[in-house]
């Protein structure tokens, strides 16, 4: 029923496959417009368009290390490093695992 195509990238130019699994897809989920970027450019152009994470500096509760945590740290709230949080996380789950 489908055939793969060849298509060319409205972005870089360069020729890319739309496979006849890719077009039945399309199809399924009601696309009527062929893509028009490869792969790579749709991957970098959806990358571009999430905003970069703020990361802010905070000092780890447990370890005492410096670290970078994606939110703004409260003074009245513990701040792990990932790998204190990570143990941390772990005990948890074991300590699940052994109430069960």
């Amino acid at each position: 029923m489908y055939e793969d195509k060849v298509l060319v990238c409205k972005e870089c130019n360069n020729e890319f496959v739309f496979t006849a699994g890719e077009q039945e897809f399309y199809a399924e989920k009601g696309f009527v417009n062929e893509p028009q970027r490869c792969k790579a450019c749709r991957d970098k152009r959806k990358a571009a368009a999430k905003a970069p994470r703020e990361m802010h500096d905070a000092v780890c509760a447990q370890c005492g290390k410096s670290c970078k945590v994606p939110f703004e740290p409260k003074e009245d709230r513990p701040v792990y490093c990932s790998e204190c949080f990570a143990k941390i996380q772990e005990a948890e789950q074991a300590e699940e695992t052994t109430e069960e």
